[in-house]
């Protein structure tokens, strides 16, 4: 019975650091052609753990927000959503 609760919880958290670095991008923190924090440095800034952090990537990535570059990390976009 506790997983809908848990299922809340991982779902607020991975929402709260999107809108956090949604922010950064928007107030010109995070700039276009800029790395994103990667998972491990928004972990550890943060306190949540890694799978929180990729979730809230890949929902910045579905966004148009930021890209991931393999072996490389997560890029921030070009405005229109184009790659880096």
């Amino acid at each position: 019975m506790d997983s809908p609760d848990v299922d809340l919880a991982e779902t607020t958290a991975y929402r709260h650091l999107a809108s956090l670095i949604r922010a950064r991008i928007s107030d010109g923190t995070l700039r276009p052609g800029w790395p994103a924090a990667s998972i491990t440095s928004l972990s550890q800034e943060h306190g949540y753990a890694r799978q929180t952090c990729s979730k809230a990537l890949r929902l910045l990535e579905a966004e148009g927000l930021v890209t991931r570059i393999p072996g490389r990390g997560y890029y921030v976009c070009l405005h229109d959503g184009r790659r880096t």
